[in-house]
């Protein structure tokens, strides 16, 4: 006679509720807070997830809240950020009973989609376009406060959001975290960063520039007007000529300019 199988609701069922959610989105604010060469933010991911282990049959303390939290502790790497996309699904597999098995796979390879698509969003991409926003809120007169929150107010635009986005993505897909990175935001947004962040800074730095050195250098018009053509451009040829051969072709025709002048 063989046992009866264990009802567990249907996945659809189950909701984390939202003081648990909270305090998961206030815990990933320090996930690197116990960083180290050994397991990297695997204890951040425990502390981020535990809210939610307590939800477990037997509580605090209980067997399988012990056994997560050493499971969770373990060694994992991936953006701080989009670590929020891991600790949702992961909270999500415990809380539906998904085999210990399945779960140490998918943490296993869950660190180097992350870390890619956030390193390539957040470090390459949003940092140098907030950088280049604040600088040339500075060319344009704001005061050193002013530059300091703007750049602070436009970078926790994505940062919060991506952790806000990632739990309840992760939470939403559990494991299937494949179908969250297909995200258009996270395939092709560091493509469009790149070329806000190429125009941008175009016509940042010779205003910056004008801010710094002051009136009365007129010199400095033909110049903002020259960058400011060549940011256009740089924008318009993005990924189709590399940014050494476009140098050298203006070089070369200003040479040739000074020559026949």
């Amino acid at each position: 006679m063989t046992a009866p199988a264990i009802a567990r609701p249907p996945a659809d069922a189950l909701a984390l509720p939202w003081r648990v959610r909270a305090a998961m989105l206030v815990r990933m604010l320090g996930i690197q807070g116990a960083w180290n060469y050994e397991t990297m933010m695997g204890n951040g991911v425990a502390f981020a997830l535990e809210p939610a282990l307590r939800l477990l049959p037997g509580g605090k303390g209980g067997d399988r809240y012990r056994r997560a939290m050493a499971r969770h502790s373990g060694y994992f790497n991936a953006h701080p950020y989009l670590a929020a996309l891991a600790v949702g699904a992961l909270a999500r597999a415990e809380l539906d009973g998904v085999p210990e098995a399945q779960i140490d796979r998918f943490r296993v390879a869950a660190p180097g989609p992350l870390g890619s698509v956030g390193d390539r969003l957040v470090w390459a991409g949003w940092v140098p376009f907030c950088s280049a926003v604040a600088l040339l809120a500075f060319g344009l007169g704001a005061t050193p406060w002013g530059v300091v929150l703007l750049f602070l107010a436009a970078y926790n635009v994505l940062h919060i959001g991506l952790r806000v986005w990632g739990l309840h993505a992760g939470w939403t897909h559990g494991l299937r975290m494949a179908q969250a990175l297909a995200n258009p935001v996270l395939r092709e947004g560091p493509a469009h960063v790149a070329r806000a962040t190429a125009f941008v800074a175009g016509i940042a730095l010779p205003v910056a520039a004008q801010g710094i050195i002051g009136p009365g250098r007129a010199v400095l018009g033909g110049v903002l007007a020259a960058v400011s053509a060549g940011a256009v451009l740089v924008t318009v040829l993005h990924g189709r000529i590399e940014g050494w051969r476009l140098a050298t072709l203006v070089l070369a025709a200003f040479v040739l300019y000074t020559m026949v002048r």
